[in-house]
This record gives structure tokens, C-alpha cells and sequence, in this order.
């Protein structure tokens, strides 16, 4: 029998210890974010529908997005036991310079729809934290002004070839300029993808006001203040913005982008350039053999081709035939540091974050963002000292499986192969 007696106030005060209220509303919302899907929650309940939609949707049926994230989840790991890895080290070299972490942001457009901080928030907080920041051609902050917001930090410009060359070529210019180091050369997106959820909510740039978006804005004042009171939601490259986004996009893409394009881009930029939104084998063979310093698998977060490959399906294959001459890299679906550790297990020299890096930017600025940067850190160190490994450079594949639910036709599948040769 246990005995029992009469608690002593000084002992419950030694035992229980009452936590100190944290009275910012935003620093307590996303401390209590222990994951990128959290911070996706928070996302959802701050910004009005079509902006939300705009960033976590894809196109047609979604099918690509939703079979990237799953091929991350459909892994399983392989760690070394007795393999001490107290310290783990994060950093990398990538495309000539160094990172403190094998992943960096992607480029995203409209980002200051989202929230009024945009592209400004990102770069910041990507110089803060050691790592490459993306600026996309169809962003709302100003090649310049991301510079000035991250001016010691390493900057990439993400191009889109326009019908006018002119204006492409133009924005090469600045990019090189205010000392950019990398240009992504995007070639998945000759026409805009169906993307329903933007057709249905009717996204435009500029926002169309109605009694559907009206009412929608009630519960989230915040943002509609935001949005009133800072500068002109705006592309910052690009002088025509009206429309939806399917309709910007066809104006302002070109078809008819070939190899030749490629070339001119490349005669004009001093620094690297990787093309990004490459989805075969064969396709990669051929840019590394034109003498690209690197690609990018990538469906563009399955808002273009539904049904696309998955990129990280595709990794180990593309690795296997440029990977020692050609940088490799990954997009798409990440949303976890342990889906960045089994990348670079795969052989992916670096990765790229879009949605998630949004996601923290709705859920609170700047500061949102740190905070994305800061739980995968957390996951990516963690997995890796889970799985024995001190350094980047001591993942391989033998650390993974990936586990397919996909698994092609076998007369289709010998005929892909063929096809790479």
C-alpha cells in the first residue's frame, strides 16, 4: 500500500512549474508550429481562398503533387548503428558557392499576394540562415530590391523566355548586374498548366473584388489591411498585369522556346546557369553534353503537366548519367528536412522548397519563414543523426529505399529505356 498524506505546498512548487505566457500573438502561433504542415494550418486560416489556393494548388486533378509528396513518404531508412554522429554538419558547395544547408528557396510568383512582406521576407531570412534565395521572373519585389534585402547573400534569378526576347534578355542584364551568381533557365512552362482551383475562385492579378471575395475577407481583416496600405501589388519584371493567371502567363510565354534560346541566354550570363523543370533522362544527357552546370528535376510543383514524372522517382536515374560532371537538383513535394536527407542519400546535390517556404510566409511574414527554415533544419539534422550520419557528404543511397506504389507497364517500361539509350 502506498502511503498517503497531505501535499506541502513547497513541494508542488517544486514539482510543477507554470510556463510564462507568451503574449505576441504571431511568436506564439508559430512556436506552437512543429512542422511545415502546421505552419500550413495557420496558412489556410489567415489568407483569403484564392490566395491560399493560388500557393497549395495544382494542376487538373492534382495528381502530380499529390504523387511527389507521397514518393517522399514512401521511403524507408537505413541507419548505421554504433555510428556516432554527435556534431552534424549541414553545409554544402553548390553551383560555386557554399550553403549552410543542402537545400535552398525556390522561386515563386505573386509572392506578395500571399503577404505583403513577399520576396522580401524570403531573401532575408534565406541570408540569414546561410542559404540561396530564388527570385522569379513573375515576382512582386525588383531584382535590385531583393538584393538590397539580402546583399551578402547568394542570389539566383529564376528566367522565363518571353515572346518578346527583348524583355528576357533585358532582365539577364539587371540579374548579372546587381551580382546574381546563378540564372535558372525554366523550360516547363510553355503555356500555362490548368490550374482549376485559380479558374474557380476567379484569380486575377490584380484581385477582383466581389461579394464572394468580400465575404471571404470578414474573418481575415488582417490581410485586406496589408493589402491596402503597402505599395501596388504588382510583377516588379514585367509592366502588364491584368488578367488571370493562365491568361498572364500565354501572353507572356513562347512555345517555341527551343535549344537555340538556350544558347543566346547562355552567350549572355558570366555566372551558372541550370535549367530547371527537366523530366526525363534523355533530356538531362543533352543539357549536361551542351554544358549546363546543372539541372533541375523538377514538374513545377505539379502545376503544369498533370501526370508528370515524379522528380524524386527520377533523381537516382538522372544521377546515375550526369551526375559527376553536372549539378543535380530537386523540386517538388518536399515537406520535411527527412525528405531533403533522402534526396541527397539519392545523389541530389541540392533542393529547392516553393509551397512550404509559403506557408510560413502566410502564416507570419518574415518571421514565418524563419520559422519553415528553422523546423526543417531541425528534421534534417535529427533524421541525420538518427541515421548515424555526421556530413552531407556521408549520405548514399545505401541509407534508402524508395518504396513505389507506381509501377510501370513492363512493355512500357522497356521502351522508355530504349529511348534513353
Amino acid at each position: 500500500m502506498v502511503k498517503r498524506q497531505f501535499p506541502k505546498p513547497s513541494e508542488i512548487f517544486d514539482l510543477l512549474h507554470f510556463k510564462t505566457p507568451t503574449l505576441n500573438a504571431k511568436k506564439r502561433r508559430l512556436d506552437k508550429s512543429l512542422t511545415v504542415w502546421d505552419l500550413r494550418k495557420i496558412a489556410k486560416r489567415r489568407t483569403p481562398k484564392a490566395a491560399f489556393d493560388y500557393t497549395d494548388g495544382a494542376a487538373e486533378g492534382e495528381l502530380s503533387l499529390r504523387r511527389a509528396r507521397r514518393a517522399f513518404q514512401d521511403i524507408e531508412f537505413h541507419p548505421d548503428i554504433l555510428h556516432p554522429a554527435e556534431d552534424v554538419d549541414t553545409s554544402c558547395e553548390i553551383l560555386g558557392g557554399p550553403s549552410s544547408m543542402p537545400f535552398g528557396i525556390a522561386p515563386t510568383g505573386f509572392t506578395r499576394l500571399m503577404q505583403t512582406e513577399g520576396e522580401i521576407a524570403g531573401a532575408g531570412a534565406a541570408g540569414a540562415a546561410g542559404i540561396p534565395f530564388t527570385l522569379s521572373t513573375l515576382g512582386t519585389t525588383s531584382i535590385e530590391d531583393v538584393k538590397a534585402a539580402n546583399p551578402r547573400g547568394r542570389n539566383w534569378f529564376q528566367l522565363y523566355v518571353m515572346r518578346k526576347r527583348e524583355i528576357s534578355y533585358a532582365l539577364v542584364e539587371r540579374a548579372k548586374k546587381a551580382g546574381f551568381d546563378t540564372l535558372m533557365f525554366t523550360v516547363d512552362t510553355p503555356v500555362a498548366g490548368a490550374r482549376l482551383r485559380d479558374k474557380r475562385n476567379g484569380f486575377s492579378i490584380p484581385p477582383q473584388i466581389t461579394l464572394k471575395t468580400v465575404l471571404d475577407a470578414v474573418p481575415r481583416p488582417w490581410w485586406w489591411f496589408d493589402f491596402l496600405t503597402t505599395p501596388k501589388l504588382e510583377f516588379a519584371s514585367l509592366k502588364s498585369t491584368g488578367g488571370t493567371v493562365g491568361e498572364l502567363l500565354d501572353n507572356a510565354m513562347d512555345p517555341t522556346i527551343s535549344h537555340d534560346d538556350l544558347a543566346v541566354i547562355r552567350s549572355m550570363w558570366d555566372g551558372k546557369i541550370v535549367v530547371k523543370g527537366v523530366q526525363t533522362v534523355a533530356d538531362a544527357k543533352r543539357l549536361a553534353d551542351a554544358g549546363v552546370d546543372g539541372v533541375l528535376l523538377s514538374n513545377h510543383g505539379g502545376r503544369q503537366l498533370d501526370r508528370a514524372p515524379v522528380p524524386f522517382h527520377l533523381l537516382p536515374h538522372v544521377v546515375r548519367e550526369v551526375g559527376k560532371d553536372t549539378a543535380v537538383m530537386v523540386d517538388t513535394g518536399i515537406m520535411n528536412g527527412a525528405d531533403i536527407v533522402a534526396s541527397v542519400a539519392l545523389g541530389a546535390d541540392f533542393a529547392l522548397i516553393g509551397r512550404a517556404y509559403l506557408y510560413g510566409l502566410m502564416a507570419g511574414g518574415r518571421a514565418g519563414v524563419d520559422r519553415t527554415i528553422a523546423i526543417l533544419r531541425d528534421e534534417l539534422v535529427r533524421t541525420m543523426k538518427l541515421l548515424g550520419v555526421s556530413s552531407i557528404e556521408e549520405l548514399e543511397p545505401r541509407h534508402i529505399t524508395q518504396l513505389t506504389r507506381y509501377v510501370p507497364v513492363p512493355k512500357l517500361a522497356q521502351h522508355a529505356a530504349e529511348s534513353v539509350g
